[in-house]
């Protein structure tokens, strides 16, 4: 049985921030990972200037640049009447006015590897937490499970629970989640791109038309494709069989674009969509953060970004106590009331999208016409800094602690 300072349930964007940040101010911390490896498809992997700025505050901006990735500066959407410039991220300060697309198992092991240069760190992979420990109700730590060895125990101080939208800990813990709901569904696949694009070109483009949505995200010699499903809708369109869907994919892409690598309904993964989050993100011994304490929806790709935010403010807020060996509740209840109004305004914000943009999309009973915000954008090219803004930078971004003064990985 191990003893630690803070054990973190999922292995994800909150959980290994988390893991590495924690490390580097001098707590012994473990990370537990249910699967082998960070290599998973069809997760977000978008990287916002927030994270990036994150990123360069602790000296690794530039080595994570380095890593494969497309850098996107502007957001398109084409409707039936042409094409309109949705977000320009050029216009935001810094030295970071672009997304970084970057698959999310190169940003985790990215991650992982920095945070295994300190001796206080350690990373458990085909590791899944299964059950909470608890003593005089207070959690001490976790069981989990691993494929030779049954389950174990590892106590500590404090448990994260980062284990994702479908928490595992969260159930355990019983706590309260209030859910909003979502319209729609998303199907995630790769499509090839033809040898020459026509058109506006953008990293990132939406095509909206009668019932129907599309995102392309350019990953350079592939696009990986959204589409938008009433909430689901995947069966119907799945009855309505594999010719179907191409021909609507057909419709909604740029001519000449190769449809080959749809062979079946196998390369399809389904998202299902959700907006929630919990009335109360901690219990004695016990923080929920990321998708565990508030899951996003894929609109705006901003759920890495909050994730990690999340990590950064529990990193400075807890540190020093993890530390000093004893963390009070209240001092947990602080990690929620920082990242409450992010949380709550995003969320407020994807909902009015969800209800008065997607739901009329998908309900295909009329034509669409191009949104009046589109519009005004188009005219007023100065305004597309103000989306990009709220996509890139979201309210209240974090900034990094210093590290200890008396060294990587030691103690006070």
């Amino acid at each position: 049985m191990s003893e630690l300072d803070c054990c973190i349930a999922g292995g994800g964007p909150a959980g290994m921030m988390l893991g590495f940040l924690l490390a580097r101010q001098g707590v012994e911390v473990m990370v537990l990972e249910k699967h082998g490896d960070f290599l998973r498809d069809f997760r977000g992997d978008t990287v916002h200037p927030s994270t990036l700025r994150l990123l360069d505050e602790l000296g690794l901006a530039d080595e994570f640049l380095q890593l494969p990735h497309q850098e996107v500066t502007r957001l398109g959407v084409t409707t039936d009447d042409g094409t309109y410039v949705m977000a320009d991220f050029g216009r935001l300060p810094g030295r970071f006015p672009f997304l970084a697309f970057v698959p999310q198992w190169d940003f985790l092991g990215f991650l992982a590897d920095r945070a295994r240069r300190y001796p206080n760190f350690r990373l458990r992979l085909d590791a899944e937490a299964v059950g909470l420990l608890r003593q005089d109700g207070h959690v001490t730590g976790v069981r989990y499970r691993t494929p030779g060895d049954g389950e174990q125990e590892v106590r500590a101080q404090l448990t994260v629970a980062a284990d994702g939208r479908n928490s595992g800990l969260r159930a355990d813990a019983r706590l309260r989640l209030r859910e909003f709901g979502a319209p729609m569904d998303v199907l995630w696949f790769r499509l090839s791109k033809p040898p020459h694009g026509s058109g506006p070109s953008f990293g990132a483009a939406g095509r909206i038309t009668r019932g129907r949505m599309l995102v392309r995200l350019d990953r350079g010699d592939y696009w990986q494709c959204a589409y938008l499903v009433p909430k689901g809708g995947y069966a119907a369109l799945k009855t309505a069989g594999l010719e179907s869907f191409r021909a609507d994919l057909a419709r909604l892409l740029p001519e000449g674009a190769a449809l080959e690598a749809l062979r079946s309904w196998d390369d399809v993964r389904v998202l299902s969509v959700r907006v929630d989050r919990l009335t109360r993100w901690h219990q004695p011994g016990l923080l929920f953060i990321g998708d565990a304490a508030h899951a996003m929806s894929p609109i705006g790709g901003v759920g890495i970004n909050l994730a990690v935010q999340d990590a950064a403010a529990t990193a400075r807020l807890l540190a020093d106590p993890l530390r000093d060996g004893v963390v009070p509740p209240r001092r947990l209840g602080r990690v929620r009331r920082r990242r409450l109004l992010p949380t709550v305004v995003t969320q407020l914000v994807q909902r009015q999208i969800q209800t008065r943009v997607l739901s009329r999309i998908l309900a295909g009973d009329r034509p669409i016409g191009t949104p009046r915000v589109l519009r005004l954008l188009d005219r007023h090219p100065v305004l597309q800094g103000l989306p990009a803004r709220a996509i890139g930078i979201g309210v209240l971004p974090e900034h990094a602690s210093p590290t200890l003064s008396a060294g990587v990985g030691s103690r006070p």
